[in-house]
């Protein structure tokens, strides 16, 4: 499917600012900059498996379109929500499970790279990946 294959991180955009909005402390932040995040997504039909590789952790990740899930942040946040597909773009809104706020992000292509939006309690933020 359209997001199928490995996708490597090449730039971001306020990713710091949004992490500290994400109250993730300066250290954590630091290091998440140089996390040399790796995505390989497989998509069958609605199920997706993703595979995040960075510096600090790999983790697998199995979900359906609409069916919401628990996943841990890099950070150690825990969050519980679901993906859907609207036209070609991946929208996902998962809610925190410490203080219920709630953090949207979507994948989308643009001119053949890979880009990840995130927003959180009004701060936005973008990290673009390269197909490898």
């Amino acid at each position: 499917m359209t997001f199928n294959g490995t996708w490597k991180v090449d730039r971001s955009e306020n990713y710091d600012k949004f992490m500290e909005q994400m109250g993730i402390n300066v250290m954590k932040r630091k290091l998440a900059e140089h996390d040399n995040l790796k995505i390989t997504i497989e998509q069958t039909g609605d199920k997706f498996h993703i595979k995040e590789s960075s510096t600090f952790r790999t983790k697998d990740i199995d979900f359906s379109l609409g069916a919401p899930f628990d996943y841990s942040l890099a950070d150690g946040t825990e969050v519980s929500g679901a993906w859907e597909m609207e036209g070609d773009v991946l929208k996902g809104k998962f809610t925190r499970k410490d203080n219920n706020k709630v953090l949207t992000t979507t994948r989308t292509l643009v001119g053949g790279e890979l880009v990840q939006s995130y927003n959180y309690e009004g701060v936005d933020a973008k990290r673009i990946f390269k197909k490898q």
